[in-house]
């Protein structure tokens, strides 16, 4: 699904429903869709969308809804944590690749000792917890969370 043929060139083409904005990515994400850029230069897959291609700096972007399902690249575990998510940790946060390339970190539904790089996750996308909103920033609050589980 292409969404832009271009990212925006100014301040005045960036909107609060753009998916070159983290609102209009999450936007996006609460409608179940997760939204990538595909520079047209190189072909690199950049995830949430951005405005300049990170990879060779190409400014022709093209937004595309990107797979759910992908491998674990890289991952660590969190053992301690802020107070609002004390009660999860430990928990596993991982750089997925997607099939599509590109790559999105999360959290991941696995035990630390039970995760390994390969290993095939799908993304789910839920609301936050209590908790979650209420660490998070104002404008965050309403956003969607992506957790990554065993595919």
């Amino acid at each position: 699904m292409t969404e832009r043929t271009h990212a925006p060139r100014s301040p005045d083409d960036v909107t609060v429903d753009s998916p070159f904005t983290l609102p209009g990515f999450f936007s996006a994400l609460g409608e179940g869709r997760l939204l990538g850029a595909r520079c047209t230069d190189c072909e690199k897959r950049l995830v949430p969308p951005r405005t300049a291609c990170y990879a060779c700096g190409g400014r022709d972007l093209v937004v595309e809804e990107q797979p759910r399902t992908g491998e674990i690249f890289s991952y660590t575990e969190v053992r301690v944590s802020s107070p609002p998510f004390a009660d999860l940790a430990p928990f596993t946060v991982a750089i997925v690749e997607l099939k599509s390339g590109a790559r999105l970190t999360g959290r991941v539904d696995l035990p630390y000792d039970e995760t390994e790089i390969g290993t095939s996750v799908r993304l789910s996308i839920r609301e936050p917890s209590e908790s979650e909103r209420e660490a998070a920033l104002r404008h965050e609050r309403e956003w969607p969370l992506h957790v990554f589980e065993l595919s």
